[in-house]
């Protein structure tokens, strides 16, 4: 299944926080012209009025939800409305020049998802206004984002009949975030653990940097997205690649549990050994399962075991000991990563972490060598991790 192209649309301001709690005579003070001997009911109006400050909150919060669900719902509804058309008329008029009448068509509606309060629908609109006349084969392109945009709008319109984890994964890719502090606010959900850096990248969103840095739970097996965004400064954390760090870790709703939020660290950054892989067949079945849970996962985060870089026409593969190959990605950048991992690879099986999606393999970093053998003594640990993108150059400068 297609799932576009990269779709990282910067985290909008977030809602205004709870109205605050009312104070006066519910504060516990006697009222104007009231004596000492009514302190009873005065701490009795209190008590009242700090019940209702505790509702407060959390009722105006719901109403909030609520009317923002609404504006989305009426802005998926349109958006149906315009696909339909879109199909109905056909595909020969869209190919026209940037600029044109047809781009500004989805350039409008886009603008109707952010007035609709659904910056992750606006966002999939422009990049499928872009597809038209881009390239070979743009026709079968653009349908296929049209059929996830539509599953997307029925998803959040028929929102009350999925199971709660595809639900959340709806209100996310809709724009819908949670925050950081809610999700590390639970702490049943929190997991502590040895977290290795397995990739970092930063990419440029407009006047906004956002940085993707991924994770690799020494204990738990678990691998973790942390994104963070930041203007005119580079965002946190600011992890090294094959650096580990103890620390609490919690996951935002949504299935296959992926983003992350970082909270406490119980230790510096220190060195991270070669994380475990994978090869090419499970890599694949990780990712087709992980599609079941998201429809609209662009790529899912795997460390490949023991492959080799193999230069395939004008592109390139990475071949594991099993004769299975997986195809890298054709992406911007992605080129001059693959000549720098050949380098290191020097023909030799190495580590490779990337991450694995609809248009291929896009690696992060390599460990070179073989595999550490344990008790082999000194000398017998695996090379420092290496980073094929650029660090702290948004686009990762390859």
């Amino acid at each position: 299944m297609s799932t576009g192209g990269s779709r990282r649309p910067a985290e909008r301001r977030q809602a205004p926080a709870p109205d605050a709690a009312p104070t006066g005579e519910g504060d516990g003070r006697p009222c104007a012209g009231g004596t000492a001997e009514a302190g009873g009911g005065g701490e009795a109006a209190a008590r009242a009025g700090e019940r209702a400050a505790a509702s407060a909150g959390p009722e105006a919060a719901r109403r909030r939800a609520g009317r923002r669900a609404e504006r989305i719902s009426a802005g998926a509804t349109e958006l149906e409305h315009r696909l339909a058309d879109l199909l109905r008329g056909g595909l020969a008029d869209m190919e026209r020049p940037a600029g044109e009448a047809g781009r500004g068509v989805w350039e409008e509606t886009a603008a109707r998802m952010v007035d609709a309060q659904a910056p992750g629908l606006a966002a999939r609109v422009r990049e499928l206004g872009a597809v038209p006349g881009s390239g070979p084969g743009w026709p079968s392109r653009l349908l296929e984002e049209c059929a996830l945009l539509h599953l997307l709008d029925q998803g959040f319109l028929n929102i009350g009949g999925l199971p709660e984890p595809l639900a959340a994964t709806v209100r996310s890719r809709v724009g819908i975030t949670t925050r950081a502090a809610e999700v590390l606010a639970g702490r049943d959900a929190v997991v502590r653990d040895h977290w290795l850096v397995l990739g970092r990248h930063d990419t440029e969103e407009g006047r906004v940097v956002a940085r993707r840095v991924w994770l690799h739970g020494r204990r738990t097996g678990h691998t973790a997205l942390v994104l963070s965004f930041a203007a005119g400064r580079l965002p946190e954390p600011p992890l090294a690649v094959g650096v580990s760090v103890d620390a609490d870790l919690a996951y935002y709703p949504g299935a296959p549990a992926l983003r992350a939020a970082l909270g406490e660290r119980h230790s510096e950054p220190g060195p991270g050994g070669r994380p475990p892989g994978a090869g090419v067949h499970d890599a694949l079945a990780s990712y087709g399962a992980a599609l079941c849970g998201d429809p609209w996962l662009e790529g899912l985060p795997v460390v490949l075991a023991g492959v080799v870089p193999v230069p395939v026409g004008d592109g390139w593969q990475l071949a594991d000991e099993g004769g299975s190959a997986l195809p890298v990605a054709r992406t911007a950048g992605v080129r001059s990563r693959m000549w720098r991992l050949a380098a290191v690879s020097g023909g030799e099986p190495v580590t490779v972490f990337g991450e694995c999606g609809h248009r291929g393999f896009t690696p992060y970093t390599v460990w070179p060598g073989p595999e550490a053998v344990p008790g082999a003594g000194p000398g017998s640990e695996p090379a420092a991790a290496v980073p094929l993108t650029s660090p702290d150059v948004p686009g990762g400068a390859g």
